[in-house]
């Protein structure tokens, strides 16, 4: 184990199942926390990590059974952890060995940082201490509720990141736009770059030289003011539904970051006090078994009651 401010000898570490699959890089950021993480590379290309006794590539992916030379290592002094508090048991729609689905409520983010302490993956370790890994498969943003997939193996998590950039995990959202969507079916194909902004918060817009995002939107219902869509996500980029909807000229309701601010605050007054995006579908072969999973998410409380209200 490694102590804050001194160094220490080697280590020697056995590469079980939980994490078997990762990249040599990312699992000694894990391993070495308070390490900078320039040093961690410097000692990858200089060889002091050795798999084997032979030297690898920070690209390297572990295999069990692998045997882990770690040099010493010199961490910073780091601030005493807070205790994460474990809170209401959070709703599971379905679990099994390998993994498990949250049905994650709008408000919570998925991991501290970013001006959050903890968020729902350090919350579900705090609730399931004896879990030998809970990892993120994919992200939900803050404001958004639904389907949320959590790895409990790591062959499983590997499995299903390979799956999601071949576009093999089906995710259908529902969402609440201003404005009357006239089509039925969509296909909305709109770069998106990511960029800071001045006060450093992360934001998304459609630019000509952005990744390729594809949204495919299905129209539900019309109200006077409102449409409901389904949107299936073809690639996976930040804040892609929002962005792509808000530049088609339909923001989501409730959007404090690319909505119709003025509309947001008289629509809090009517009881929608969250962005109405859900995460309602997932679809996906088991990552171990191969097994059809198909999941659907009712929508909160919350959202169905305004839906319930609209003239």
């Amino acid at each position: 184990m490694m102590t804050q401010g001194k160094a220490i000898t080697v280590r020697r570490e056995r590469i079980d199942e939980t994490v078997a699959g990762q990249r040599i890089d990312n699992y000694l950021l894990r391993i070495a926390k308070g390490v900078p993480k320039s040093h961690i590379y410097r000692i990858l290309r200089g060889g002091e990590v050795r798999v084997n006794g032979r030297r690898v590539r920070q690209t390297y992916r572990l295999v069990l059974g692998d045997e882990v030379r770690i040099p010493p290592l010199r961490t910073g002094e780091a601030p005493a952890e807070r205790p994460v508090p474990a809170g209401p048991p959070l709703p599971v729609a379905y679990e099994d060995e390998a993994l498990l689905v949250l049905d994650k409520p709008a408000g919570l983010a998925v991991h501290g940082g970013s001006g959050v302490s903890f968020g729902v993956i350090e919350r579900l370790r705090a609730q399931r201490p004896e879990a030998r890994l809970l990892e993120l498969a994919h992200r939900l943003d803050r404001e958004t509720s639904g389907l949320l997939i959590v790895a409990k193996k790591r062959s499983a998590l590997t499995t299903l990141h390979d799956m999601m950039r071949a576009g093999h995990v089906e995710k259908r959202y529902l969402a609440l736009v201003a404005g009357q969507w006239l089509n039925p079916l969509q296909h909305v194909k709109a770069p998106l770059f990511k960029y800071l902004t001045a006060e450093g918060e992360r934001r998304v817009r459609v630019a000509p030289h952005g990744k390729p995002a594809h949204s495919i939107v299905r129209l539900l219902k019309r109200w006077r003011d409102f449409s409901l869509l389904e949107v299936e996500l073809k690639t996976g980029r930040t804040h892609q539904i929002r962005v792509h909807l808000a530049h088609l000229g339909f923001p989501l309701a409730g959007d404090d970051k690319y909505g119709d601010f003025a509309r947001n605050k008289t629509l809090e007054g009517e009881g929608l006090r969250s962005m109405f995006l859900h995460a309602a579908k997932l679809a996906f072969s088991h990552p171990v078994s191969g097994a059809r999973i198909e999941l659907e998410s009712p929508l909160p409380a919350g959202l169905q009651s305004f839906l319930d209200d609209l003239p």
